[in-house]
């Protein structure tokens, strides 16, 4: 059996680094904000060209955070509108909802599946204080038509960039193209820790203090809550895991890149519709993902032969019973994005040779 996913394979060729560096941890006698977060938060935002990094619990507080950074420096307010893809994992809508913001959802392009900017500016109204997009599946959101359209209307521009660690847009990487990018470290992400994890980049000084403090129960000063935060801190073993990672990224995208190569070389099958990539050295390819019109009968097949798929994502948030409210919308092109992706298995300790051998499968798949 070809696995989607082995993490357990992936880890273990850290495995004595990990160790080392969770030892060290442990011997310290400090778990919570030091030396470790410090360095990783220093090293991430080096790697990424941002100004600041700050280390937080998870990829969904990111985001939150971020909004309710904007909401106490009274950039926004509760009942504000803020433009989110309809195709996206369910977080980057929720963490808008929870602090008292409407989503409005803009359809994606079906080439690329992220959001589609042609569609973005008819949705823009009064309440519109913010773009928040997101680059699925490791390839970067359009993001000079993004930008220009937040310049236009005096927009704020969020990214999630959970699934998008080092990608690149005209020489800069995800964490540096907007006013603030949230990232998640979940375990299966491209720099994934041993647990959740996550953390916000920004240029913004101001910006990045309030998020800092609001992540740490509102406080700036201990015992003294300016804001009335939460706790959302990146810990100590974390860190330190996500720094020994940190180092080889680079060549674990270029390891991917390799084997999305050998994907859009070698599926020739008619029937499976291959992602749009612009440019193979700008996507990170956090997911493979392809298309098909009988995507159960396919994911079945490729089960049947050896070969495990998953769905990212099934069901889009427009049809969740979170959202029963919308649940009478039409997003078509979202909802047929949702009814024909699969997501193939691309993980670094993937072999070129099972990827031939997937390859072989899909082409052998008939309608």
């Amino acid at each position: 059996m070809i696995s989607f996913l082995d993490l357990r394979e992936t880890n273990s060729q850290h495995l004595s680094e990990i160790e080392e560096a969770i030892l060290r941890v442990v011997r310290s006698g400090w778990y919570i904000l030091g030396k470790e977060v410090e360095m990783f938060e220093s090293s991430f935002s080096r790697y990424c060209g941002a100004r600041y990094c700050i280390g937080v619990g998870n990829g969904f507080d990111a985001i939150s955070l971020i909004i309710d950074a904007y909401k106490q420096q009274g950039i926004f307010s509760e009942g504000d509108e803020i433009i989110v893809p309809a195709n996206t994992y369910i977080a980057t809508i929720l963490a808008i909802s929870e602090n008292g913001m409407t989503p409005i959802l803009v359809e994606p392009d079906i080439n690329t599946y992220n959001i589609d900017p042609r569609k973005i500016e008819e949705k823009i109204t009064n309440r519109t204080k913010a773009i928040l997009t997101v680059h699925l599946y490791g390839q970067l959101s359009p993001m000079r038509e993004l930008k220009n359209i937040a310049e236009k209307y005096n927009l704020k521009l969020i990214d999630d960039a959970a699934q998008a660690h080092g990608a690149v847009c005209d020489g800069q990487k995800a964490g540096n193209l907007c006013d603030a990018t949230a990232f998640s470290f979940y375990p299966t992400k491209n720099l994934g820790a041993l647990g959740d994890a996550g953390a916000v980049t920004t240029n913004d000084t101001e910006l990045q203090q309030i998020i800092r403090s609001l992540a740490n129960y509102g406080t700036t000063t201990k015992y003294i809550n300016k804001y009335k935060g939460k706790n959302s801190r990146l810990d100590e073993i974390q860190a330190a895991v996500l720094s020994v990672k940190l180092k080889y990224l680079e060549d674990e995208i270029s390891a991917r890149r390799n084997l999305a190569g050998q994907y859009l070389d070698k599926i020739t099958n008619k029937s499976i519709v291959l992602p749009l990539v612009s440019d193979i050295h700008q996507h990170v390819f956090h997911l493979f993902v392809v298309r098909c019109t009988e995507r159960n009968k396919l994911q079945q097949y490729l089960l049947d032969n050896g070969v495990q798929t998953q769905v990212h994502y099934p069901v889009p948030p427009h049809k969740q019973e979170a959202y029963k409210e919308w649940n009478g919308l039409s997003f078509p092109v979202t909802e047929q994005i949702a009814g024909e992706i699969l997501s193939l298995p691309l993980h670094v300790a993937l072999q070129s040779g099972d990827v031939d051998l997937v390859c072989d499968v899909l082409n052998g798949f008939q309608l």
